[in-house]
């Protein structure tokens, strides 16, 4: 029986995900200070008061991903693993500075940094983290790569994730926007979740091809994966399971978050349901029977069959970007169960 896209996934994740952890424990240095305590904490590999814990780092997505297009570009992809970890390292900066900035007090199932070490102290390791991930990039260089290479690489990460924040600040705005088209929404979502995806597959390509062509193929099609995961996400984020993704159904909603499915909604609304849209997302929260009455709107509108169809729309699309290479059959179909499996998880 053929492997689904999940445990496709899955596989990748067993075989490199083990040495993705060793070199993110070798870059996170001790400290007298305490300072990097918190680092560790958000990453899972210690209790608030410095005991060892057993570890939820996420789902390693980034590093899976930079690590198979290393592979699949006909390298070794144990050579890319600096690349991996510093991915992991950024996207983890990110996550300790958005929690401050979207005042979430839980993450993987424990309380959030800034609300154990207090907001400076958090906002202070983010950055520390984010330092440590540009440390953890010139490793490349253990693995051989030329001076050049490690440059061009280190011009690629240091771009993306600066567009990555350009995207959180975007989406930060959109909550205080009246009107965000569909348009405006794909654009700040290709750069918060979009960049730093695209930063993987590109610099995984070009540890194995040294070819900046290749890479950028490779990075076009991370680019639309981020945007496929990010459109599910949005889906996930209303009509989840709770049980999976661990919060109730319509969250999004009552946190007033401007997601794909409400930025269709207020798009596609009659102008009497946009007057009470207003009204609604004017309170600090949408209130319990107002969600109700938003879920409603989107199932006359069909908007999750809309935003599912996005989603694979972009999924499509990414695997589409690397037509051009030439790579082998089997290359091609784990690329299509990656995408497939971005538009298809539940959690």
């Amino acid at each position: 029986m053929p492997a689904t896209a999940e445990q496709e996934v899955s596989a990748l994740a067993q075989r490199y995900l083990t040495d993705v952890k060793a070199r993110l424990r070798a870059s996170v240095p001790d400290s007298p200070s305490g300072y990097f305590d918190i680092l560790r904490y958000h990453l899972g590999w210690q209790d608030r008061d410095g005991g060892p814990v057993d570890e939820d780092s996420g789902k390693g997505l980034r590093p899976i991903l930079c690590l198979a297009s290393c592979e699949l570009a006909g390298g070794d992809w144990h050579r890319a693993l600096p690349a991996a970890a510093a991915l992991e390292l950024v996207h983890n900066f990110s996550l300790l500075h958005d929690d401050i900035q979207d005042e979430d007090t839980t993450r993987r199932g424990r309380a959030t940094a800034w609300t154990v070490f207090g907001t400076h102290q958090a906002i202070a390791a983010g950055n520390g983290m984010r330092v440590v991930a540009d440390q953890t990039l010139l490793a490349l260089a253990d693995a051989g790569l030329s001076p050049e290479t490690i440059t061009a690489a280190s011009v690629e990460l240091t771009q993306r994730y600066l567009e990555m924040i350009e995207g959180q600040y975007l989406d930060m705005s959109f909550e205080r926007a009246d009107n965000v088209t569909s348009d405006e929404y794909l654009d700040m979502v290709a750069r918060k979740t979009g960049a730093l995806i695209e930063a993987a597959m590109y610099l995984g390509a070009l540890v194995a091809t040294n070819d900046n062509a290749a890479a950028q193929a490779f990075g076009a099609c991370g680019r639309q994966l981020g945007l496929a995961f990010q459109v599910r996400d949005d889906l996930l984020g209303i009509w989840g399971d709770p049980n999976a993704t661990g919060k109730p159904v319509g969250s999004d909603i009552r946190r007033k978050k401007k997601s794909m499915p409400v930025v269709f909604l207020f798009q596609s609304v009659s102008a009497e349901d946009r007057r009470w849209l207003d009204g609604a997302y004017a309170a600090d929260e949408v209130g319990g029977e107002e969600v109700e009455r938003v879920l409603e709107m989107l199932d006359r509108l069909d908007a999750r069959a809309y935003v599912q169809q996005t989603a694979e729309r972009q999924a499509s699309d990414a695997v589409s970007a690397i037509d051009g290479l030439g790579l082998p059959s089997n290359a091609r179909r784990t690329l299509e169960a990656m995408a497939q499996y971005f538009v298809t998880r539940n959690k």
